[in-house]
C-alpha cells in the first residue's frame, strides 16, 4: 500500500490520483451547480483513502481549487508564449478534464474559418449575433478570483472567424477603418470598393459597437505588443506558485514540530508517573522490611554526616538497612518525607556557580589531570578539555616528558607539566596541589611501575590536603591492587566500567559479582570501600555512596568508542568541586558527590546522543567533546 501522507504538502503521485478521481464523470456531474457540496468531496476523500492516501474533504477541495487557479493563470497569461507547463505542472490533465466539462471551466474553442478562407485583416467585420453570455454556476462563485476578466471575451486567434457565431469587440485603432457595406448588399469577390469618407466610417463603427454591453471591461490596446509585460507576468505567476508551495511546506513543518512537542510532553508525563510509582513501591517495601526485621543492637549512625571527614571503616557496617534505590532523577534522604523529594537535575543546577563579572580567573575551578604516557596521550587530553568545556577556568595535565609535546599540540588551552616520570615527580605535583580544586587520576596513566608508584604518592598527598579525587582507568588498576590506598576517603569518586568493577569487587569482598543483583553489588562495594562514591558505568549508570543507589538511564546511544570515560571523569572533576563548594543547603542535605556524579553521567550520555544523531556509526569522542556546550545548556541551563 502507498505510504499515507497528511498536511498541505501533496506528492506528485497523490495529486495525480486526486485528479483521476475528480475527473470522473459522476464527480463532475455532482459538482455541476453545487461546487461547495461537502458530500461530493467527502466521497472524493473516501476514494482517495482506498488508494492509500488519507486526506480530509477540505484538503481535497483546497488542492483542486489551487490546481484550477494555476491552470487558469497559465491558460490566460502564458498560453501564447509556450510557458503553460512551467506554471501549471498538471496543465494537460486539468485541460482534459475542464475541456470535457461545460460552462466556465471549459477551455476556449478555436474559432471556425469561413467558407471562403479569407483572413480577418483583408475583410471587414460583419455584424454578428449578440455576445454569448456565460451561464451562472456555483463554481464561479467560489473561484471567481481565479478567472481572468478577459475570459468573458473570445480572443481573435489570427484566423478568419465565423462572425455569425463569435462576435468581435471592435476597438478604435490609430488609423482609419473603411466602412463595411450595408446589410444585404452583396460584393463580388475581387472587386474593390471605393473608400468612404473617414467621418462616415467612424460613425458606422460606433453604431456597430454601441450594441455591446457597457459592463464589459476594456482591453489594453497593446496587450501582447509589450514583451517586457509578458515577462513580468510570467515572473509574477511563477512567484505566486513558489509562494504557495513554500506556504504548504512551512505548514507541514509546523504540524510536525507540534506533533513532536506533544509526544515529548506525553513521554515526560508518563516517565514522571513511572518514577513516582517506583519511588512509592520502594519506600513501602523498605518500611515494611525495616519494621519486620529490626536487629537487637543496630549500629548507631547519625542522620547527617560530613562528607569531608575521614573515618576508619569497620567491615561489620556492611549489615546495614536495605538500600533505597531511586530510578532516573530523584533522590530521597532517609529522614525526609515524600513531600521533600526533589529532582536531582534541580540539585545539579543548584550547585552550578553563576557567571558574574566579579569573579577572577580560576575561581570557578582549577582541575588537575594525572596521566599521560608515550602510549596514551588522548585520554588525558579528553579529560582536561572536557573539564574546560564544562566550565572550569584552568586545566593542568601532569604527564611524562615524551607525552607532553603531543598533548600540547592537541590544544593551546591546556597547561602541561612533563614531570610524571621524573625522580621527584610526587614533590613536583605536590607544589601544585594547593592551587587545585580537584584531581583526576588515571586517564592515560599506563601500568608502568614507576608511574603507578608516583600516582600512589600523589593520591596520598591529595588526601592529606582534603582535595576531591576522581579515579578512573589505570588508576582503578592501582586501587584494585592496593585498596587501602583510598579506602575510607569519602571525598573520592571511583568510575569503574564492568571489568574494573569486577576486579574491585573481588579484591574487596572476595566473591564474584552477582549478575542478578547489580544494585546490591554496587552498594556493598561502596560500603566495603568506606562509603565513598562508586559510579558503575554501563547500559544504566549505577551511583551509590553506601546508603542509596541512583540509576542514571538518560538516553545515550549504542556507540562505544574509546575516550567516553575520560569525558566523564573530566566533567566529574569539575562538578565534584562545585557540589562540594556549594554546601548542604544547595544539595538539600544530600551527598554532594552523588549529585555531581549524576550530573556528569547525564551530561556524558547527552553528548553521546547528540553526536550520534549527527555522525552515527562514525562518531568519535572528539565529536562528543564538541557537543558538551549545547548538551550542558539543554540539561542544566534551560
Amino acid at each position: 500500500m502507498i505510504t499515507n501522507t497528511r498536511g498541505f504538502l501533496w506528492s506528485d503521485l497523490e495529486t495525480r490520483a486526486l485528479l483521476e478521481i475528480w475527473g470522473e464523470a459522476d464527480v463532475q456531474s455532482a459538482l455541476d451547480g453545487n461546487f461547495r457540496n461537502s458530500h461530493v468531496y467527502r466521497d472524493v476523500a473516501c476514494r482517495l483513502a482506498e488508494l492509500g492516501f488519507e486526506r480530509t474533504p477540505e484538503q481535497c477541495r483546497i488542492r483542486i481549487k489551487g490546481l484550477k487557479r494555476q491552470y487558469y493563470q497559465a491558460r490566460d497569461g502564458l498560453k501564447k508564449n509556450g510557458h503553460a507547463r512551467k506554471i501549471c505542472k498538471y496543465y494537460d490533465e486539468m485541460d482534459r478534464i475542464l475541456s470535457c466539462r461545460g460552462g466556465p471551466d471549459s477551455a476556449p474553442e478555436p474559432l471556425a474559418q469561413p467558407a471562403d478562407g479569407c483572413q480577418p485583416a483583408a475583410g471587414p467585420p460583419t455584424p454578428g449575433t449578440p455576445h454569448n453570455s456565460r451561464e451562472p454556476d456555483t463554481e464561479l462563485d467560489e473561484d471567481a478570483e481565479l478567472e481572468s476578466p478577459h475570459d468573458h471575451f473570445t480572443e481573435d486567434s489570427g484566423e478568419c472567424s465565423s462572425y455569425a457565431e463569435h462576435p468581435i469587440k471592435v476597438e478604435c485603432p490609430p488609423f482609419a477603418i473603411p466602412v463595411p457595406p450595408a446589410q444585404g448588399e452583396y460584393q463580388q469577390p475581387g472587386r474593390r470598393r471605393a473608400p468612404p469618407r473617414l467621418h462616415a466610417g467612424f460613425k458606422q463603427i460606433n453604431a456597430q459597437t454601441s450594441t455591446q454591453p457597457l459592463s464589459q471591461p476594456k482591453r489594453s490596446k497593446k496587450r501582447h505588443a509589450n514583451l517586457t509585460l509578458d515577462k513580468m507576468m510570467e515572473k509574477f505567476l511563477q512567484q505566486s506558485v513558489d509562494t504557495e508551495e513554500k506556504f504548504y511546506k512551512y505548514e507541514e513543518q509546523r504540524l510536525k514540530i507540534e506533533d513532536k512537542r506533544r509526544e515529548a510532553e506525553h513521554a515526560r508525563e508518563l516517565q514522571m508517573l513511572q518514577m513516582l510509582g517506583q519511588m512509592l513501591t520502594g519506600i513501602s517495601s523498605t518500611v515494611s522490611q525495616r519494621s519486620q526485621s529490626i536487629p537487637t543492637s543496630p549500629p548507631q549512625r547519625t542522620n547527617h554526616r560530613s562528607y569531608g571527614d575521614n573515618f576508619n571503616y569497620n567491615a561489620m557496617t556492611a549489615a546495614l538497612s536495605p538500600p533505597i534505590v531511586i530510578e532516573r532523577a530523584f533522590s530521597l534522604h532517609k529522614t525526609h518525607s515524600i513531600k521533600d523529594m526533589e529532582n536531582i537535575f534541580q540539585l545539579v543546577r543548584n550547585v552550578i556557580p553563576p557567571l558574574t563579572a566579579k569573579k577572577h580567573k580560576g575561581q570557578d575551578g582549577r582541575i588537575g589531570i594525572v596521566g599521560g604516557c608515550q602510549e596514551y596521550t588522548g585520554a588525558p587530553y579528553f579529560a582536561a578539555i572536557s573539564a574546560l568545556k564544562v566550565g572550569a577556568d584552568l586545566s593542568h595535565v601532569f604527564c611524562t616528558k615524551d607525552a607532553a609535546a603531543v598533548i600540547k599540540s592537541y590544544s593551546p588551552e591546556l597547561i602541561v607539566h612533563p614531570v610524571l616520570d621524573s625522580p621527584n615527580a610526587v614533590h613536583e605535583v605536590e607544589k601544585w596541589l594547593p592551587r587545585l580544586h580537584s584531581v583526576v587520576i588515571g586517564p592515560g596513566l599506563g601500568r608502568d611501575d614507576v608511574l603507578l608508584e608516583n600516582a600512589k604518592g600523589i593520591i596520598e598527598k591529595a588526601k592529606v590536603k582534603g582535595i576531591p579525587i576522581v579515579i578512573d582507568a589505570d588508576g582503578l588498576w592501582l586501587i584494585s591492587q592496593q585498596p587501602s590506598l583510598i579506602q575510607g576517603y569519602q571525598r573520592a569518586i571511583l568510575t569503574p566500567n564492568y571489568m574494573e568493577f569486577s576486579r574491585l569487587y573481588e579484591a574487596m569482598l572476595r566473591d564474584p559479582v552477582d549478575s542478578s543483583d547489580h544494585h546490591g553489588c554496587v552498594l556493598r562495594l561502596s560500603q566495603a570501600m568506606g562509603n565513598l562514591t562508586i559510579v558503575q558505568k554501563g547500559e544504566r549508570d549505577l551511583i551509590s555512596d553506601g546508603e542509596k543507589v541512583l540509576v542514571c538511564s538518560h538516553e545515550g546511544s549504542s556507540r562505544r568508542c574509546g575516550g567516553q570515560g575520560d569525558l566523564l571523569s573530566g566533567s566529574l572533576g569539575v562538578l565534584a568541586h562545585w557540589a562540594f563548594l556549594a554546601g548542604p543547603e544547595k544539595t538539600n542535605g544530600q551527598n554532594p558527590f552523588l549529585v555531581a556524579a549524576f550530573g556528569a553521567c547525564s551530561l556524558t550520555r547527552q553528548c553521546n546522543n547528540q553526536a550520534f544523531q549527527k555522525y552515527g556509526r562514525s562518531m568519535t569522542t572528539s565529536d562528543m567533546v564538541s557537543e558538551v556546550g549545547t548538551a550542558f545548556n539543554k540539561l542544566f541551563e534551560t
